[in-house]
């Protein structure tokens, strides 16, 4: 008898979690995540939409008679185009791109087309990877997604230095959609670390849009990189997942965020688009939000669109061309120190969150020099957590108290342990390593 009254019991709170669930997931909107970022401005926002043309460009055969063409077209000379490279000629290793000489905006553009459904290659890069199968730089990254970025930096390494040397004050840009922005942010990490390849061109001239980009760093990483590397995100995206952000192996969205929504909750049609920002750590885009716009919102052509009209918008509010020069370069560097602080501040909440690997000995740069515009990419004695952590002549750290101290010693984790104790021999297998 009891069985028998235990049964519906049973089902009845598996229902009433299911409802749970699908009542949470009914109120949630991709705009929630963002509800408490700062609004963009027009300043930092400007290139979004130009650099949408210029991926949607890649997806042309012929550039003079162009097929795709957004209304007043891609605003791009073809004379300027330095190289193509389809399919064929990039041998599937990665998506077509294009190198791009914009003098209109003194820019070197290498822009990445996203994922072609019909071509097998790129589902091989897409799914050439596993949880924590790749370690890099301090972090974790897909491993399709970095042997693209490492074949690509190869065969162009030489034109992009020439570029830039012939060019001293123009900007190095990496653009991407989809598979392509997972690439360009890895070809962006790879680029910084080897900028002797490149000329030794400053930090400060380096810079990422990954539009709509595929999960693929670390949190770590995402957050040391976000004052190069900038994400562009439309409308339905993600929920947070609270353990997730105490797995070092989970791959994130990289860099800086554009959040653009256009649609909010029990309201029919669409809202002028709003553009929200910040450098998230315990907020960042994970899983997707299921709904009929899933597949637009994804699309370049769809976030071009909004991204123009969002900066229309802007330009309504804060006309910055009318601005005198002068105004608007003092507007430009009081935009540049909020977004270090901000930088500053992401950090910091990665240590206090104890995100593994946060602060780790690399060629990232510090605070002091990105607000001193010394881009050597060496670390120096002056720690990024200043007031938190002081390096000594050993290089080895004081500790200071603070409410971001870090843990005198980690535990060491399971994977760590492994490859500690452990190589892989010809045949695969894992082997003791040798005393």
């Amino acid at each position: 008898m009891s069985s028998c009254c235990g049964l519906p019991l049973l089902e009845c709170v598996y229902c009433l979690a299911c409802a749970r669930w699908a009542w949470k997931k009914f109120l949630y909107a991709a705009g929630n995540e963002s509800e408490n970022w700062g609004l963009a401005s027009a300043e930092e926002f400007e290139p979004v939409p130009r650099i949408c043309r210029y991926i949607l460009a890649v997806y042309e055969e012929d550039l003079r008679n162009p097929i795709w063409a957004p209304p007043g077209g891609y605003g791009m000379n073809p004379d300027w185009v330095v190289l193509r490279k389809n399919d064929e000629e990039t041998q599937g290793r990665v998506s077509p791109y294009m190198i791009y000489l914009d003098h209109d905006n003194a820019d070197i553009l290498l822009a990445i087309r996203g994922l072609n459904m019909a071509k097998e290659s790129d589902f091989a890069v897409l799914l050439d990877d596993k949880l924590g199968q790749t370690k890099f730089n301090g972090g974790y990254v897909h491993n399709g997604l970095l042997k693209a970025a490492n074949w690509v930096l190869d065969v162009e390494c030489e034109i992009l230095r020439e570029l830039v040397e012939r060019n001293p004050s123009y900007t190095l840009t990496f653009a991407g959609h989809s598979l392509g922005a997972g690439v360009v942010t890895l070809l962006t990490i790879l680029v910084i670390q080897n900028r002797e390849k490149m000329g030794n061109i400053e930090r400060k001239r380096i810079r990422c849009f990954a539009i709509a980009p595929a999960r693929c760093i670390s949190l770590n990483l995402a957050v040391r990189y976000a004052d190069v590397i900038n994400s562009v995100v439309l409308q339905d995206t993600c929920t947070l997942e609270e353990k997730i952000l105490k797995d070092p192996r989970r791959l994130y969205a990289p860099g800086r965020l554009y959040h653009i929504i256009v649609r909010k909750p029990f309201r029919i049609g669409k809202i002028p688009p709003v553009v929200r920002t910040a450098v998230p750590v315990d907020g960042r885009f994970e899983h997707l939000v299921l709904s009929c716009n899933l597949t637009s919102d994804h699309g370049i052509v769809w976030i071009e669109r909004e991204s123009q009209s969002a900066f229309d918008l802007m330009m309504e509010k804060e006309p910055i061309m009318e601005i005198p020069p002068q105004q608007r370069m003092e507007r430009q560097a009081s935009l540049a120190r909020e977004h270090s602080e901000e930088y500053k501040a992401a950090l910091q909440r990665a240590v206090a969150l104890d995100v593994p690997q946060a602060f780790s000995p690399s060629s990232y740069g510090t605070f002091h020099e990105i607000e001193e515009g010394d881009d050597s990419g060496k670390l120096q004695r002056e720690s990024p957590f200043q007031g938190i952590e002081r390096g000594d002549d050993s290089g080895r750290l004081q500790r200071e108290s603070s409410p971001f101290m870090l843990p005198n010693r980690r535990k060491e984790n399971w994977d760590e342990l492994v490859y500690r104790l452990f190589d892989v021999d010809e045949s695969g297998h894992m082997v003791l390593k040798k005393s």
